[in-house]
C-alpha cells in the first residue's frame, strides 16, 4: 500500500514540475513583452496628445461648439470594451468585465440600451454567456496591437454611427500606470468636454475649410489615436498581470512540490519500516517454529538406516 502511494506521489510531482516549467516560461515571456509594450506606449502618447491639442484649437472657434463631437447627437450610447484574447492573467479580464457591466448598468438606468463592441475573445465570450447582444466583436489584436487594429475598431464604430442614433461613445480599457499598478477606466470619448483656455489672451484662427468639416474629417483620426493608445495600455496591463499570475503559480508549484516530497519520503519510510517489520516477523516465526520442534523431541538431523 505504501509503495503504491509513493508511486502516485512521484507521478504527481513529475506532473507539477512539467507545469512549473510552463508557468516559468510564460512569466519570462510576459516580462519581455511588457518592455516592448511600454516602448510602444511612449511612442504613441505624443501623437495622441497632439491630436487632442488640434481638437482644442478647433474648439476655440464659436461655430465648432455646436458640432456633434462637443454637443452630442442621438440618445443611444456606444460602448467599446477592450479586453484580452487569452486568460492566465489573474483578475485582468474579470476587472474589465466588471467595469463594463457597471458602465452598462449606469447607461441603461438613464436611457435606452447601449450598443456594445467587444474587442477580445474573452470579452465576447463573457457577454455571450451573459446573454447580451453585441453590435460587433473583434479578436486577434490584444497581444501586439498595431495601428491597423485600431483602424478596424474605429471602422466598426463608424458602422454604428451610420444609423444616426448614437450620441455618446465610451471606451473601457485597462490603464497601465506602472509594473505593479493597473486600473480599469471607463472614458467618455464623445461628446468631448470643451477645453478650458489658460489665461485671458486668446488666439483667433481662421479655418479653411470650416471647423465643422475639419472635425468631421478629424474625428476618425482622433478616435484611432485614442483606441490605439487604449489597446497598447491594455496589452501592457495584460502582460503585467500575467507575469504576476505566472510567478505566483511557479511559487505555488514550488511549495506544493516540497509538500509532496515530504509526503513521498514519509511514505517511503513507512514502506521500509513495514518491510523491516515483515522480515523481523518472519525470522521470529521461523525461530518459534524451530523451538517448538525441539520441544517435541524431533531430531534436528535425520539418519537414514542402511539397507540390509
Amino acid at each position: 500500500m505504501a509503495a503504491g502511494v509513493e508511486r502516485l506521489l512521484r507521478r504527481r510531482i513529475r506532473s507539477i514540475e512539467s507545469t512549473q516549467k510552463i508557468t516559468r516560461a510564460m512569466e519570462l515571456i510576459a516580462a519581455s513583452r511588457i518592455v516592448r509594450a511600454q516602448q510602444a506606449i511612449r511612442a504613441a502618447r505624443p501623437y495622441t496628445e497632439r491630436m487632442e491639442d488640434v481638437v482644442a484649437e478647433i474648439a476655440s472657434a464659436p461655430e465648432a461648439k455646436d458640432h456633434w463631437i462637443f454637443a452630442g447627437g442621438g440618445q443611444r450610447s456606444l460602448v467599446v470594451v477592450l479586453g484580452a484574447d487569452r486568460g492566465l492573467a489573474g483578475a485582468f479580464n474579470i476587472n474589465v468585465h466588471r467595469a463594463a457591466d457597471e458602465l452598462l448598468r449606469q447607461i441603461e438606468a438613464r436611457g435606452p440600451q447601449p450598443a456594445v463592441i467587444a474587442v477580445g475573445r474573452k470579452v465576447r465570450s463573457y457577454f455571450h454567456f451573459r446573454g447580451r447582444a453585441l453590435a460587433e466583436s473583434l479578436e486577434g489584436m490584444s497581444d501586439r496591437p498595431r495601428f491597423e487594429d485600431a483602424q478596424r475598431v474605429v471602422e466598426a464604430v463608424a458602422r454604428q454611427l451610420e444609423g444616426g442614433d448614437i450620441g455618446q461613445i465610451f471606451l473601457v480599457y485597462t490603464h497601465f500606470m506602472s509594473m505593479g499598478r493597473q486600473r480599469v477606466e471607463s472614458r467618455r470619448l464623445v461628446p468631448l468636454e470643451l477645453p478650458q483656455r489658460q489665461g485671458s489672451a486668446t488666439t483667433i484662427f481662421e479655418f479653411e475649410p470650416g471647423p465643422a468639416e475639419i472635425l468631421d474629417r478629424l474625428l476618425p483620426r482622433w478616435l484611432e489615436a485614442e483606441v490605439y493608445l487604449g489597446l497598447l495600455e491594455s496589452a501592457a496591463s495584460f502582460f503585467a498581470a500575467q507575469q504576476r499570475a505566472m510567478k505566483a503559480a511557479t511559487d505555488n508549484a514550488d511549495d506544493l512540490i516540497k509538500t509532496l516530497r515530504r509526503q513521498m519520503n514519509r511514505a517511503r519510510q513507512d514502506a521500509i519500516t513495514t518491510e523491516i517489520l515483515e522480515i523481523t516477523g518472519g525470522a521470529e516465526a521461523l525461530r518459534q517454529a524451530g523451538l517448538s520442534e525441539d520441544a517435541e523431541g524431533r531430531p534436528d538431523v535425520y539418519v537414514f538406516p542402511r539397507a540390509s
